[in-house]
């Protein structure tokens, strides 16, 4: 199964979410998420538990290792606060477009890094890039959704809101013609 660990933002900010991805929502090639779906990953996963040749770590592995990690972390519920906007991996090549983690940005890079180690130790990649936390409002395919991505970028500042933090999941991502669904796999509690 494909998977990963996230931290989802609760169904009350979905509008918020929302209104954050409407001055670009309608721009050529650029493709919102699904408010509903609004998380933070903490980890990316790939591919776990397929094959049985031992090439891939089991689900059981992954759960084991989810529970090491949030042990390792020592991270208590927190309070987390989404506002802003970015863009990966520039404002020149815009693929993607995030709001930002202004309050609990401490708290989720403590988790990804215990997630890191306790998932390469298992055989999964490690990232390839630098953890910034973030929740991911669209995707950018075409050079004119990029611009209405930048002229958003000088205009806005928005405030996404903010939610407690309780618990981590482990999501399984089954991608589909309408996008990705998640099913949440297993769900760790902080402290």
């Amino acid at each position: 199964m494909r998977a990963f660990f996230a931290v989802d933002l609760p169904d009350s900010l979905a509008p918020a979410v929302a209104d954050a991805q409407a001055p670009f929502a309608d721009a050529p090639g650029v493709n919102p998420v699904d408010p509903e779906q609004a998380h933070v990953t903490l980890k990316f996963l790939g591919d776990v538990g397929g094959r049985d040749d031992g090439t891939e770590p089991t689900v059981d592995d992954v759960m084991a290792a989810g529970e090491r990690a949030v042990d390792r972390a020592g991270v208590a519920p927190f309070k987390c606060a989404v506002a802003g906007l970015g863009v990966f991996p520039n404002r020149e090549y815009v693929s993607v477009v995030w709001t930002g983690v202004d309050s609990g940005a401490e708290a989720l890079t403590a988790l990804h890094e215990a997630l890191e180690a306790e998932t390469t130790a298992l055989g999964v990649d490690p990232a390839d890039h630098e953890f910034t936390p973030h929740v991911t409002l669209a995707r950018v395919e075409t050079a004119a959704g990029a611009e209405a991505v930048r002229d958003a970028l000088d205009a806005e500042r928005p405030q996404a809101g903010s939610f407690s933090v309780g618990e981590i999941r482990l999501v399984k991502s089954t991608l589909t013609e309408s996008g990705p669904e998640y099913d949440v796999v297993r769900e760790f509690d902080l402290g």
